[in-house]
């Protein structure tokens, strides 16, 4: 497969969405760049499937747009629980809804005109000074990235373990053949767990139950309170077969050492809720390449942690309401009185809110919850 002293300037491990996205990244940086993965396409992952504007806007600036008509736009957010709804709209532009087999189709496809060597079912056993160890020999390259998922072998083997914060919950995905009833993302409230609704075609919605137990995201269990989710998939056909997960909220101390980098769920990652995955994939891509183009991926830890910081703190937000129904009926009655402050919450978000708006929309949230 490799010459006996072959080189690569950058090797990927791992060829979901965040390698294909670091490779495609590189390549625009005029790196020559292999990838790596023990599986072969398609490569499928229990998600929400829905992408918002900003996650939109970081793919299209790797180069990747959507076809015409693929997928199913959805205009914002609405939470809903025990016939209660508080919805909004995005500031700018409309999220979509897409298969996740369809979206590492189209990075497939970028990667490969881009000149990305792909690698497929073609495990990668260990890392060293010389470079990847991989089909019984040392391929040499400058610079490794881990992009190898949650439990990262790349992390591991490069002393990046230790984390500073992490929460685990559990995801059960579903996709019903049931025309989309809004064109909204929802998220339905239950006891214990939540529903991640995402219509992805014009026939087609998918379903992520999240909760802190693996038997609270059982569909049946969890449906049992959310009786208006229920309604509309009753009697609907299921397509594809059921996948669960483990949805990570951690952070590490560090994302690079030496010339090691890790991007996506290798790197640290927020709760699935918040649909911030994908974004935070993107942009972690486009500024591991630019710091290796500078030839220093310190510039990468700073952008890395910046990046995380929002999303975790809605993240935390999230989890909170989720875990407290009376701190969830609360929230969610003061935004049905009050629509705007649950607009400029969204807007705080998808990180189109000022450091004023910020600290007014925390200020008059926090009045408005004391008075409810």
């Amino acid at each position: 497969m490799f010459a006996p002293r072959e080189e690569t300037d950058v090797f990927i491990v791992g060829g979901g969405p965040a390698g294909l996205a670091a490779a495609i990244a590189a390549r625009e940086k005029g790196f020559s760049v292999a990838l790596a993965d023990g599986s072969e396409p398609p490569i499928d992952k229990a998600c929400g499937e829905g992408m918002m504007p900003g996650t939109l806007e970081a793919l299209a600036d790797l180069g990747v747009r959507l076809p015409a008509g693929a997928g199913y736009r959805f205009r914002g957010i609405q939470f809903i629980e025990h016939g209660l709804r508080v919805a909004a709209d995005f500031p700018e532009g409309n999220g979509v809804g897409i298969g996740r087999l369809i979206l590492h189709e189209l990075l497939i496809q970028k990667a490969e005109e881009c000149g990305v060597r792909l690698l497929w079912k073609t495990p990668v056993t260990g890392i060293s000074q010389e470079g990847v160890q991989v089909s019984g020999r040392v391929l040499r390259t400058r610079w490794i990235l881990g992009a190898d998922g949650s439990g990262s072998r790349v992390r591991k083997w490069s002393g990046l373990e230790a984390n500073r914060l992490r929460t685990q919950r559990y995801a059960t995905r579903r996709h019903y053949r049931v025309r989309p009833w809004s064109d909204y993302m929802e998220i339905h409230w239950g006891k214990r767990a939540q529903a991640y609704v995402t219509p992805i075609s014009i026939e087609e919605v998918c379903i992520v139950m999240i909760a802190e137990r693996t038997e609270d995201a059982e569909f049946g269990r969890a449906l049992a309170g959310m009786p208006e989710l229920r309604e509309r998939i009753i009697g609907a056909e299921r397509s594809g077969r059921e996948r669960g997960a483990i949805t990570l909220m951690h952070r590490l101390r560090r994302v690079s050492k030496t010339n090691v980098a890790l991007v996506g769920d290798a790197s640290g990652g927020v709760d699935a809720i918040t649909g911030e995955g994908m974004r935070l994939t993107f942009q972690q891509a486009a500024a591991v390449a630019e710091a290796m183009a500078s030839g220093d991926l310190r510039g990468y830890e700073k952008a890395h942690r910046r990046m995380l910081m929002r999303p975790l703190w809605m993240g935390k937000l999230i989890l909170q309401l989720g875990r407290s129904a009376t701190l969830r009926g609360r929230m969610l009655r003061v935004f049905a009185e009050t629509p705007e402050l649950f607009a400029q919450l969204l807007s705080i978000h998808v990180g189109r809110a000022t450091a004023g708006r910020v600290l007014t929309t925390g200020a008059q949230l926090g009045w408005e919850f004391l008075a409810a």
